[in-house]
């Protein structure tokens, strides 16, 4: 089953006790590394019934809302959003604000063992309907696929998600699929792996990352992506463009409700949102030796099939 409902930890007591927390704990880093989605009915953070409220008022009036409303909340850089009074931007800026804080206080406790290595990513705000949207193919959010950023890469990283639908009557709907290794196994060469990674450990490619990390440390906005993080990137494409796994491969539909949050290794746990409007999500980035299960993740996967390191 790859939805898992945690009863055992609730806002604002969280876990029962420091005997429950040493036991429970581990045990669910290890579901998520795994490829599991740990979903909980009720709110497990606080975030006031006057903030949902707000935000969910914002999409008419002066207001001018884009698709992803994203908090950065190392800068305190609000983008996406904005308003013919300022108040009005003040107080959205107020709410991400106080939104990545709850969340990650909450999974500061919940997940203790990650806390001191993770890095604190975006968090976004998607106030649009899935259903129906005219994207490009890429930017289809109702394709299957697994995450990767392109201004972002992680090197490796894990890509930890926490989502929670602010919707007051509607419930989100996803699919997903098969784990992460097996569409590995089953796509990563048609995908390029082996062409990436040859690439990556050339004389060329080496000489592109120098001159890649060169311009970061210069300050120039040019991402300094590892062989993982240009595959990664290629595999987010290609299982959208593959009609052929879209169409046939074998899906599970999971249904989060109203007021309901979940979590999920998003670089691995394929998925696509179907329906809903009004979502909040965290991001945290998860460096692979904080992992119980590194061989789980996406990057020692994929090194295992190509038979060469793609961190660099």
């Amino acid at each position: 089953m790859i939805l898992l409902t945690v009863n055992d930890y609730k806002y604002p007591q969280g876990w029962p006790g420091a005997a429950e927390r040493d036991e429970q704990e581990p045990w669910y880093r290890k579901q998520l590394e795994e490829g599991r989605i740990l979903f909980f009915d009720d709110l497990p953070f606080n975030l006031p019934e006057e903030d949902r409220k707000f935000l969910l008022s914002q999409q008419s009036g002066d207001s001018r809302i884009h698709k992803n409303v994203s908090y950065r909340p190392e800068q305190d850089i609000l983008r996406g959003f904005s308003s013919d009074q300022k108040e009005t931007s003040a107080r959205v800026h107020e709410i991400m604000r106080r939104y990545s804080a709850e969340v990650t206080r909450f999974l500061s406790d919940f997940l203790v063992s990650y806390k001191d290595r993770w890095s604190l990513d975006f968090a976004s705000y998607r106030p649009l309907e899935e259903e129906g949207r005219n994207l490009s193919l890429h930017k289809r959010n109702d394709l299957l696929h697994v995450d990767a950023f392109p201004s972002r890469p992680t090197k490796g990283g894990r890509i930890l998600r926490v989502f929670t639908n602010i919707n007051p009557t509607a419930p989100r709907i996803w699919h997903t699929t098969e784990s992460f290794a097996a569409l590995a196994a089953r796509f990563a060469d048609d995908a390029g792996l082996k062409r990436i990674a040859a690439r990556s450990s050339s004389t060329l490619g080496s000489l592109q990352h120098s001159v890649r990390h060169l311009a970061r440390a210069l300050g120039l906005p040019l991402a300094d992506r590892s062989a993982y993080d240009h595959f990664m990137l290629r595999f987010h494409d290609y299982l959208k463009e593959n009609a052929e796994f879209q169409n046939n491969c074998p899906k599970v539909r999971l249904e989060f409700p109203a007021g309901s949050t979940w979590i999920v290794y998003t670089d691995a746990v394929a998925h696509a949102a179907l329906s809903g409007c009004y979502a909040l999500e965290q991001t945290y980035i998860i460096p692979t030796d904080a992992l119980l299960s590194p061989e789980k993740a996406p990057l020692h996967i994929l090194e295992s099939l190509c038979g060469c390191s793609l961190s660099a």
